[in-house]
């Protein structure tokens, strides 16, 4: 009888962590995807610092550029997903951009769509403010997958779930993630970013 309870206590602690840790080629959306290997750079403005995939504004200063975020390769056409997992460790500041997908049209690159957070949680569209979730509370672990099918739509799946969907424009793209401050945000704050993976189709 001991035994079988322990057998079944450990057959439960290994669930728990099976669920607990993300799960390998979690994308979207699935079928017929191909694993991608974008380059990228590192991007550092103002009071924003890298340090591997952890990514820190560390003063609360309401004007400048102030960043940390990694940018990878353009592509054009076809369609293309993003996934990772971030997960803030502290936060004094709101209104902090986590992930962007950047449109490049004519040499004139914008920030096309950008996800960010507000102080207490709540996930959000810069243009237009539309609420995507309430899961970017300090300590928790989200996962963001977007997919940028150019030319039709790009929509956004937070924890496995769709929700948001914007036209996409054609022409070319690029994926950026990290902390950058909006027009109306401040940090401090800090972001760890995991398991960040490409596909394309």
């Amino acid at each position: 009888m001991v035994k079988r309870y322990r057998w079944a206590a450990g057959l439960a602690a290994v669930c728990g962590l099976l669920m607990a840790a993300p799960q390998a080629n979690a994308e979207v959306e699935p079928g017929g995807w191909t694993p991608q290997s974008p380059g990228y750079k590192v991007q550092e403005k103002g009071c924003g610092h890298a340090d591997g995939m952890t990514f820190s504004l560390t003063c609360a200063d309401t004007s400048g550029e102030q960043r940390a975020e990694r940018r990878y390769d353009t592509y054009t056409g076809g369609t293309h997903q993003f996934e990772g997992y971030f997960r803030i460790s502290s936060m004094g500041g709101s209104r902090i951009s986590l992930k962007q997908t950047f449109r490049d049209t004519s040499g004139s690159q914008g920030p096309y769509y950008m996800l960010a957070v507000e102080n207490g949680g709540r996930l959000y569209t810069v243009a237009g403010g539309t609420t995507v979730s309430d899961a970017g509370t300090v300590g928790a672990t989200v996962r963001v997958n977007t997919v940028n099918q150019v030319g039709k739509t790009h929509r956004t799946y937070i924890n496995g779930s769709l929700a948001n969907t914007v036209d996409s424009p054609s022409g070319s793209y690029y994926d950026k993630f990290g902390a950058y401050r909006t027009s109306s945000g401040n940090g401090p704050i800090t972001v760890t970013w995991s398991n960040v993976k490409f596909w394309s189709k």
